[in-house]
């Protein structure tokens, strides 16, 4: 990475929805890291009711903002999220088990287990599990607390939206998920989204 920028991880001590990536100079000193490990789950993870589910494996809280990493499942052919692009977020793809088709900007390109992949920031990007089997990858986030974006999408906002019957599509959902992604510099591009369906023999 050549970056020098790298964004505040959000404090969870206050309401999620306050929650707000603060950029930080690359002149400000970074403390020194202390070692820490992360033990392997009992329980392999898999594919939630939805096609996809997620573990918060390395926060960019422990790191001094240098990184973040999330464990993902996903199911045979299963669309990840829809097409979209970071104003900040580099990430790198590691893929554990199966294979995963990556999409950025035209060029598409298949994952198989062992193999790494780079989305850099700027450009549109998605991905998708095109196979007859499971698939489960780890994602590098740099540059910005996106494991804070997925704390509050998969843990805090969806869990509410399934509590008080609010489906994705309402009007409120659609009004706090615009404001997540604004708040991480995140714009999303849904009319791309179909065709990548169809040409897969997807579930949406």
């Amino acid at each position: 990475m050549k970056r020098n920028e790298f964004l505040l991880s959000a404090l969870l001590a206050g309401p999620a929805i306050s929650q707000k990536p603060t950029l930080v100079s690359p002149d400000v000193p970074r403390k020194k890291l202390a070692p820490f490990y992360v033990p392997p789950h009992s329980e392999p993870l898999m594919p939630g009711e939805e096609g996809i589910s997620l573990r918060l494996k390395v926060r960019t809280r422990d790191t001094d903002n240098q990184f973040g990493s999330v464990e993902f499942a996903i199911a045979p052919k299963t669309i990840g999220p829809i097409p979209h692009v970071h104003e900040n977020l580099d990430e790198i793809m590691f893929v554990h088990e199966g294979e995963m088709h990556v999409m950025v900007g035209n060029e598409v390109t298949i994952v198989k287990a062992g193999g790494y992949h780079m989305r850099p920031h700027g450009i549109i990007h998605c991905f998708w599990n095109a196979s007859d089997q499971p698939a489960r990858f780890t994602d590098l986030f740099f540059n910005q607390n996106f494991d804070d974006f997925f704390e509050e999408l998969f843990y805090k906002l969806m869990p509410r939206w399934r509590e008080q019957g609010i489906g994705r599509g309402s009007s409120e959902a659609v009004r706090q998920r615009a404001d997540l992604n604004k708040r991480f510099g995140l714009t999303q591009f849904p009319e791309k989204r179909q065709a990548i369906i169809d040409q897969y023999g997807l579930r949406g």
